[in-house]
C-alpha cells in the first residue's frame, strides 16, 4: 500500500494542477479496451460501458438490479401463457443520423442477435424465440416457444441494444469498429484502439431511463472513454482533474482516495460481481466430492479477501450473492467453513494418504491439480494464498496464469483441473443458467457439470410464470451445488466510482459490471 500511494503522489506531481479538458467534455477512465463495440458480438464490460451510451434497450434496469423500467418501450404487456410480449415503443426516438426508429428496427436487431450467422455468444439471452414481428410502426410482438421468466431482465443488457440496419450492412464485420449508429445519448465520433473512444452528444435525445433526473445528457457535449492501464496514472489523473471519473480503482487505494478533497467516491450496494475457483469435476483428484469439500475447508476466505481486497470486498459463501433475486439462504449453511484439521480428517477418511513429499496419494493418483486463470493481480494473490493453504493439508495446486489475449482460449480446453474467473450477473437464474446447464459444456460450463436434476430444475426456472416456482427450482440448484462443492466462491467485489470535483452526477449503477451506465445526470462544473 505504501509503495502504491507513494507512486500515486509522485504521479500526481508530474501532472498539471488543472486539467486541459474543455468545459463541455468529460473524460472517463478505464483499464482495458474492448475488441469491438458490436452489442451482439462482444461480452466484455469494456464494450458494454460504451455501448450503453451509444444505444438503448427496450427496457432498463433500476439501481436495485430487480425492477424493470421503461426504455425504448414506454409500456408492455405479457400474454397469460407467458409466451408473447407486446412492446409499445416511444414515437419520438431517432438514431444518431436523424432517422426515426420504428418497430422494424427492433425486429431486425433481435433477429440479427439470434441468427446463427452472427455467432453471438449470448444469443441464448434473447430466450427461445419463435418470432419477432412488427404489428404497427411502434408496436412489436416478441413471441417465444415457451415462457422465459427473465426475458425482461435479459433485455436490459447491452447485448439487446437496438442498432441501425443500414449501418450494420454498410460496415459489415467493421460495425462497432469503424462506426456505429444507435439511439443512445451519445454518438460515435472515433475509436483509437487501446487509447480513446470519442462520443458526441445526440442532440435530440430525450428518452433516457426514468432512473435519471435528466432524460437526456444534462450538460456534457462530448465524452472521451480513455484507456489508462496503469492504476497510479488513473488515480493521479483523478486527483488533478486530467480525468473525471473511473470505476477502475485499486482497492488498496480506496480509503486514501476518500480522504482526497478533490475526489468523491460513491458505491452501489446491489452490485453483483463475484470471484471463484471452479473445479473440472471429471478430472483426477478434483472429481472426488470429498476432496473438493476438504479443499473448501482448508481455505480461510475471510482472511484472504481482507488481504487481497483491503476490506473492499466481502468473503463469499455459496455461489449466489445474498442481494441477488432468488438467492437461497439455506444453501449457504451447506457450504463448509474454515477448518484445516477437519479438512485433513476428511481427506484421510476418503482414502487420500499423505505421501513422502507431503502430497497425498490414493490408488496411485496424487492429490494434485492444475489451475488456469487470467494473469492479473487478484488472481496472482488468490492463487498464491490458496496454494499455500492447500499444501498444508497435503494438496498440490499448480498454477498457470495467462495474458488475457490467450487465456480465454486456454480456459475453453480440457487441460486443467480448475479455473479462476470472475463474472457479473443480476439474479440467481442468470448465473446458474449461464454456467451449470449441461448444454453449456465445455464453455462457459468449464466444470463439465452434467446433472439431469440440475438441467430439469434450470428448465423449470426458465419457463416458470410463478415467481415462487422459479425460486424453488433455483434453490434446489443452489443447495445441490453447495453440497457438491463445484465452486469455491471466494469474493464479492464492491463497486466504487471515483469522480473529480470537476464533475457531479457520476452515480454508480453496476448493470452487468458497468459502473458508469448512461450518466445522464453528469455535469461538468469546473
Amino acid at each position: 500500500m505504501r509503495r502504491l500511494l507513494t507512486a500515486l503522489c509522485l504521479a500526481a506531481v508530474a501532472l498539471p494542477a488543472v486539467a486541459q479538458t474543455p468545459r463541455n467534455t468529460a473524460v472517463l477512465m478505464r483499464e482495458y479496451d474492448a475488441d469491438r463495440y458490436d452489442p451482439a458480438r462482444s461480452t466484455a464490460r469494456s464494450a458494454g460501458e460504451v455501448i450503453y451510451m451509444l444505444s438503448d434497450t427496450l427496457v432498463s434496469m433500476d439501481y436495485d438490479m430487480r425492477t424493470i423500467r421503461p426504455g425504448l418501450a414506454e409500456r408492455w404487456e405479457v400474454s397469460p401463457d407467458g409466451k408473447t410480449y407486446t412492446f409499445h415503443l416511444r414515437t419520438d426516438v431517432t438514431f444518431c443520423d436523424g432517422r426515426a426508429m420504428t418497430a422494424e428496427d427492433v425486429v431486425y436487431t433481435i433477429n440479427r442477435w439470434i441468427a446463427p450467422a452472427t455467432r453471438s455468444p449470448v444469443a441464448w439471452r434473447a430466450g427461445p424465440v419463435k418470432e419477432i414481428r412488427a404489428t404497427g410502426p411502434h408496436t412489436v410482438e416478441y413471441e417465444l416457444n415457451e415462457p422465459f421468466s427473465e426475458l425482461l431482465s435479459q433485455l436490459t443488457l447491452f447485448f439487446a441494444s437496438i442498432v441501425d440496419r443500414a449501418t450494420v450492412e454498410r460496415l459489415g464485420d467493421n460495425f462497432g469498429v469503424q462506426g456505429f449508429n444507435g439511439t443512445g445519448p451519445y454518438c460515435w465520433v472515433s475509436w483509437t484502439p487501446r487509447q480513446d473512444v470519442v462520443l458526441q452528444r445526440h442532440p435530440t435525445y430525450r428518452w433516457g431511463p426514468p432512473i435519471y433526473e435528466n432524460r437526456g445528457p444534462a450538460q456534457v457535449e462530448r465524452v472521451i472513454w480513455r484507456v489508462i492501464p496503469e492504476p497510479t496514472a488513473r488515480l493521479a489523473a483523478l486527483q488533478t482533474g486530467a480525468g473525471d471519473a473511473t470505476q477502475y480503482i485499486p482497492t488498496v487505494a480506496i480509503d486514501q482516495l476518500r480522504r482526497v478533497p478533490s475526489v468523491s467516491v460513491t458505491t452501489q450496494p446491489n452490485y453483483l460481481w463475484d470471484f471463484y475457483m471452479a473445479f473440472k469435476v471429471d478430472k483426477p483428484f478434483v472429481s472426488d466430492p470429498q476432496a473438493r469439500r476438504a479443499m473448501a475447508m482448508a481455505i480461510n476466505k475471510p482472511a484472504m479477501v481482507r488481504a487481497i481486497w483491503s476490506g473492499h470486498a466481502t468473503a463469499a459463501v455459496n455461489i449466489i450473492n445474498p442481494v441477488a433475486l432468488d438467492y437461497d439462504a439455506a444453501s449457504d449453511a451447506l457450504v463448509p467453513g474454515f477448518d484445516p484439521p477437519g479438512a485433513m480428517r476428511l481427506l484421510d477418511e476418503a482414502g487420500w494418504r499423505m505421501g513422502p513429499d507431503g502430497v497425498r496419494v490414493k490408488d496411485g493418483v496424487r492429490a494434485s491439480f492444475l489451475v488456469y486463470g487470467i494473469n492479473n493481480l487478484d488472481n496472482q494473490r488468490q492463487s498464491e494464498i490458496m496454494q499455500q493453504a492447500l499444501r498444508r493439508v497435503g494438496v498440490e495446486m499448480q498454477i498457470q496464469l495467462f495474458d488475457a489475449t490467450v487465456a480465454w482460449g486456454r480456459m475453453s480446453t480440457q487441460e486443467f483441473g480448475a479455473v479462476f474467473l470472475s463474472y457479473p450477473y443480476f439474479s440467481a437464474g442468470d448465473a446458474l443458467n449461464l454456467y451449470f446447464q449441461s448444454t453449456q459444456r465445455p464453455s462457459p460450463n468449464r466444470m463439465n457439470w452434467n446433472s439431469r436434476e440440475t438441467d430439469a430444475w434450470l428448465a423449470t426456472s426458465r419457463s416458470a410464470t410463478d415467481p415462487a416456482q422459479r425460486a424453488t427450482a433455483l434453490a434446489n440448484v443452489q443447495r445441490q451445488l453447495a453440497e457438491a462443492n463445484v465452486w469455491i466462491t471466494t469474493a464479492r467485489e464492491q463497486l466504487y466510482i471515483g469522480a473529480s470535483n470537476r464533475v457531479t452526477g457520476a452515480r454508480a449503477h453496476g448493470l452487468y459490471g458497468v459502473g458508469m451506465y448512461k450518466l445522464l445526470d453528469l455535469r461538468v462544473v469546473r
